[in-house]
């Protein structure tokens, strides 16, 4: 075979082999995550939580996850991605269904905290082992591939929680307590597959052929070769301007985010609906986003840009969210939930795209977990100040006009830090070559 015939091989080879799995993982762990913005549609009542107590529920997940990312990623690289995201799913999954024994604030607010700890790790370490086998010229539309579980996890949660929260009273149980048994169960079940199918790195791929287990470690190694040196150890990583501020960029980015998934069940509640019907209803603005999604990150690989492919995104996000505020018709808000959900879930996969782009590979786990740690913050101050704002004004509007103008400042972040980095611009590469990074200004999407 040809160079261009081997690289699609392998390609195809590595798409088919993990992203399906490690999608389907996904779906598990935000269905496991986010699952409670839907308990709270009868859990709050049951167990007398204000808003705010459920803010500080919900959010107390991200406070463990802040601490316990690095060290997480760290470990990653140590057992290898195999073992140790196998271990996150088996334990994450008990946890989740512990949830279902919840009395209170304080055995809520320890559940939640305890499934942050399970959890630490899993997207950054992800997002690594994504870095370790798909070369950067693909690595957009695979990222968005992956990060579709989120949106689409959305989809299929909303409904299913629905359904599984009119079981109220079967067995004695309430109907959030059997959503989360039941949603419990496929993380559970995933992690000896994980084990069994995912491999360390290209060289362990027994299911590759020998040319195309050269092309890309080769490949691969080119890539690398492409990255600025620098930036040194994890310690050295906090101190990093660049690393900080990629922090503090996807802080808003992740307010955005959750500020959606863990309250717009209970926005759509409010437009008058059975908590049937919301299930369905809160499903049209990921259904919509899973649609954008795929089809932008293809784009920014197909034009070789990646800076107004997560710029123009972003903004639309953020005026989408803010705008939901300002209308009255129930349509209208749904139509601009809607644009806000395409423009977050379009901008997280490129977004994803830059540590690896402009850390050196020995740096990357540990870039990836400080960023997605210190962004993840937002979840546990933005979903307490959604709720206690609600407690305070009876309306979620200006919690969303609060994460709005958080998502406003990541944009800003994200356009000077972008401006002047190779990441921004990569030339389309053929199938059997490494990308090409340039450092002229792209265009306008």
């Amino acid at each position: 075979m040809s160079d261009p015939q081997v690289a699609a091989s392998a390609l195809g080879k590595v798409n088919r082999r993990f992203i399906p799995l490690l999608f389907t993982c996904f779906v598990a762990a935000w269905l496991d995550r986010v699952n409670v913005g839907f308990a709270a549609l009868t859990m709050n009542n049951d167990l007398g939580l204000s808003f705010a107590s459920f803010g500080i529920g919900a959010g107390v997940f991200f406070l463990s996850y802040f601490f316990l990312e690095l060290p997480s990623n760290l470990l990653l690289e140590r057992f290898g991605a195999r073992r140790w995201i196998a271990r996150i799913l088996i334990t994450w999954g008990i946890l989740s269904g512990a949830m279902a024994l919840v009395q209170g604030e304080r055995s809520f607010y320890a559940l939640r905290f305890l499934l942050g700890v399970a959890e630490a790790g899993f997207f950054p370490g992800i997002v690594y082992f994504l870095s370790t086998w798909v070369p950067a010229a693909a690595r957009g539309r695979i990222t968005a591939s992956f990060l579709l579980a989120m949106p689409v996890a959305s989809v299929i949660g909303g409904p299913l929680s629905g359904a599984l929260m009119q079981l109220d009273g079967t067995a004695g149980l309430h109907g959030w307590q059997w959503m989360f048994l039941v949603e419990a169960l496929p993380a559970i079940a995933l992690g000896p597959i994980v084990l069994s199918v995912l491999r360390d790195s290209p060289a362990q791929a027994e299911w590759l052929t020998e040319a195309e287990r050269t092309w890309l470690v080769r490949t691969l190694a080119d890539d690398a070769t492409k990255v600025p040196a620098g930036h040194g150890g994890a310690l050295k990583l906090l101190s990093s301007p660049l690393v900080l501020m990629l922090g503090a960029a996807y802080y808003g980015v992740v307010g955005l985010n959750y500020g959606l998934s863990f309250f717009l069940p209970q926005i759509v509640k409010g437009f008058g609906l059975s908590i049937t019907e919301t299930g369905f209803v809160a499903a049209v603005p990921f259904a919509v986003a899973s649609i954008g999604m795929i089809g932008w990150g293809r784009r920014s690989d197909r034009l070789g840009e990646r800076r107004s492919h997560l710029l123009f995104p972003l903004a639309l996000a953020v005026l989408g969210l803010a705008g939901s505020t300002l209308v009255g018709p129930p349509t209208l808000r749904l139509a601009l939930l809607s644009v806000a959900a395409f423009g977050i879930y379009s901008a997280l996969p490129i977004f994803w795209t830059l540590p690896a782009g402009v850390l050196p590979p020995r740096s990357v786990a540990a870039g990836i977990a400080i960023v997605n740690s210190l962004g993840n913050l937002s979840g546990f101050i933005g979903s307490y100040a959604v709720g206690a704002i609600k407690d305070m004004t009876g309306s979620f509007a200006g919690g969303m006009q609060m994460i709005a103008g958080c998502g406003a400042v990541s944009v800003l972040l994200l356009y000077f830090v972008t401006r002047d980095i190779a990441w921004a611009r990569t030339e389309p590469a053929g199938p059997g070559e490494g990308t090409k990074h340039l450092t002229e200004q792209p265009g306008t999407p």
